[in-house]
């Protein structure tokens, strides 16, 4: 899934790699899936995108988005972005080609669910997309601690951690993914209730968030995700489904998973005791 050390991770490789090329061909939904969805009629890409150049590509928060002059590309969730040169063998079944006038390819896959949009600047009012690009990312000087904690002070302090930090937009592109390890750093309980947390506490899960998805990014993004070019990232996630009834490599204790709030929490029992 494209969080949000995913998303800087890949809008940089697409920003040295396809900068300066011009679009020679595009087709969206060639191949229909069931949860892969479109802004506006992916028939009328094609028209939209062909002829143009790409001139950037930037992250907001768990969005990757290309500008082509007035034309804009984004992708969320779960779509694999990936670049092929040209002669390289690409995905029979995808939901965006686009061919460069080089040969070269980008080619967006969707396994579970994602989203791609094109559209002109100014056009698309989805939530979702305005609040990513409007937020403090979390990875600029801006996402400091005083805003950490304005976005703490007004929320309801009956939200368990989990919650706070995954749910409703808070912290756009932070995802129940790079949760995990943040609330594991911060030695804080995913279902342990705001209320609960002392000022410390609170600092420290700031300190986890900014640390945790720093060195994420410089790693080259999770281990359990790709990058532009089908590599694994180069961070090794500490709660996955990998990790799953192995020791903690802090205390010993065995790694848990459970089911909550639509997802699935992994934690140690004994780094992260739930507060009640």
């Amino acid at each position: 899934m494209l969080e949000i050390s995913e998303s800087n991770v890949i809008s940089k490789q697409l920003d040295k790699t396809i900068k300066g090329k011009t679009i020679k061909a595009a087709k969206a939904n060639s191949s229909p899936h069931k949860f892969s969805f479109y802004f506006g009629n992916p028939q009328k890409y094609a028209s939209l995108l062909k002829g143009r150049t790409i001139e950037n590509a930037k992250a907001y928060g768990g969005i990757i988005e290309l500008t082509a002059g007035n034309a804009k590309i984004y992708f969320q969730d779960g779509v694999n972005v990936r670049y092929f040169k040209e002669g390289e063998k690409i995905p029979e079944k995808n939901q965006l080609f686009l061919q460069f006038n080089d040969m070269s390819s980008l080619v967006c896959t969707v396994q579970m669910y994602g989203m791609i949009s094109a559209f002109k600047d100014g056009e698309n009012d989805n939530k979702y997309y305005k609040t990513a690009k409007e937020s403090v990312q979390v990875l600029s000087k801006d996402f400091n601690k005083s805003y950490f904690l304005s976005v703490f002070n007004k929320s309801d302090k009956k939200l368990s951690a989990k919650a706070f930090l995954a749910t409703k937009q808070r912290i756009p592109g932070l995802g129940n993914g790079v949760l995990q390890d943040i609330l594991f750093n911060a030695k804080i309980h995913p279902k342990t209730k705001l209320e609960k947390l002392k000022d410390s506490d609170v600092i420290t899960m700031f300190d986890s968030v900014k640390n945790t998805l720093k060195n994420m990014t410089a790693n080259g993004g999770r281990d359990t995700e790709k990058d532009l070019f089908g590599n694994s990232g180069g961070y090794t996630t500490i709660l996955c489904k990998n990790t799953v009834n192995t020791p903690c490599k802090t205390c010993g204790a065995t790694i848990k998973k459970e089911a909550y709030l639509g997802g699935s929490i992994y934690f140690c029992p004994e780094c992260q005791k739930e507060i009640k």
